[in-house]
């Protein structure tokens, strides 16, 4: 494995974040196809294993049970300095609205169930799940920067935003000597390549970390043709986010597939790869062992330009899918 740092931060990561969207109990959330807890124990114990110490959840996954498998593993196969864990908060629900809670205390609020969740005293990186456009982003970035002058969260990050708002938080932020977000997460890989426009050299510019989720394109660049999964069968909001492009990145997934044919490596590796030469740690999901093991060999697989152009250039602009396509549209408390 290898490292490096995340962003302007101290957090020393592993060039592989393990996405934990996939662990918690499958009957108390959004998603019917996650691991239960002796899975999860097995593959995180397995990512330590192989040098991953960085892992990601959040509080709305599975109704918290994500955090609480994650946590306990974590502290069962691992001291507390030997790994960096990151949760994310969602917008203020329309209920806390009515009933005035602030968004410092909404942010408060959420980091304290999710300390108990994961049974820590303090998270690495505490991230803004997506834009909350009913909370004033004054109240955000006052409640980000007292979580971290209480010591429950080192750094703050961001999800799910265009980079004007990015830059717009972190300018206010730094007028106010507040804690400036270090690392974005945003949806971004081979088939999906919008970031590029504007964050990307963005967060170039800044020294602002990207750890993109769906690095895999929910398992898209990782199967060949006519393969299948429980994830593909049963879940719809990839298939949103996926369906209506599917010929155009058909076209790229068969290059992948090609590619990695001839370097005799699997097509999770060629598609990570490619992802490791333009961000600091991709956030990749595992429900499997074998899906660790690929995501840990592309950090040592060295594509040459010439592949690299070649599975660029069949990319054509796509319109935005998933939470940015609702960015600007929610209503308070929608979780996506």
């Amino acid at each position: 494995m290898k490292y490096t740092y995340l962003g302007k931060s101290d957090l020393n990561v592993s060039r592989i974040c393990m996405g934990c969207m996939g662990f918690g109990n499958a009957a108390a959330g959004q998603h019917s196809w996650t691991v239960d807890e002796n899975q999860t124990r097995e593959i995180i114990k397995h990512g330590l294993e192989l040098g991953i110490n960085f892992y990601d959840t959040a509080i709305v996954y599975q109704n918290g049970t994500s955090e609480q498998f994650v946590g306990k593993a974590l502290r069962d196969f691992a001291k507390r300095d030997e790994y960096v864990v990151a949760t994310k908060f969602t917008p203020r629900t329309q209920e806390e609205i009515d009933s005035g809670v602030s968004g410092q205390q909404h942010i408060e609020n959420y980091l304290n169930q999710s300390l108990e969740n994961l049974g820590m005293d303090y998270v690495d990186l505490y991230i803004y799940h997506m834009w909350d456009y009913h909370t004033p982003m004054e109240e955000i970035m006052e409640g980000l920067n007292n979580v971290v002058k209480a010591g429950k969260a080192r750094y703050i990050g961001i999800s799910n935003c265009f980079a004007w708002q990015l830059a717009k938080a972190n300018d206010y932020a730094k007028s106010q000597g507040f804690a400036e977000f270090v690392s974005v997460q945003g949806h971004y890989n081979l088939i999906a390549r919008e970031e590029e426009r504007e964050m990307a050299p963005f967060c170039y510019s800044e020294n602002i970390a990207m750890t993109p989720y769906s690095a895999l394109a929910s398992g898209r660049l990782a199967r060949h043709p006519g393969e299948t999964s429980k994830r593909l069968e049963e879940d719809a909001y990839a298939r949103f986010k996926y369906d209506a492009t599917a010929d155009v990145d058909g076209k790229i997934i068969r290059r992948v597939e090609e590619i990695a044919e001839k370097r005799g490596v699997s097509m999770t590796e060629v598609s990570l790869a490619w992802l490791l030469t333009k961000v600091t740690a991709p956030v990749v999901g595992a429900t499997k062992i074998t899906h660790v093991d690929g995501a840990v060999k592309a950090v040592e697989l060295k594509l040459t330009e010439a592949e690299i152009c070649y599975l660029e250039e069949l990319y054509v602009p796509h319109a935005l899918v998933g939470v940015m396509a609702q960015n600007g549209k929610q209503k308070a408390g929608n979780v996506v």
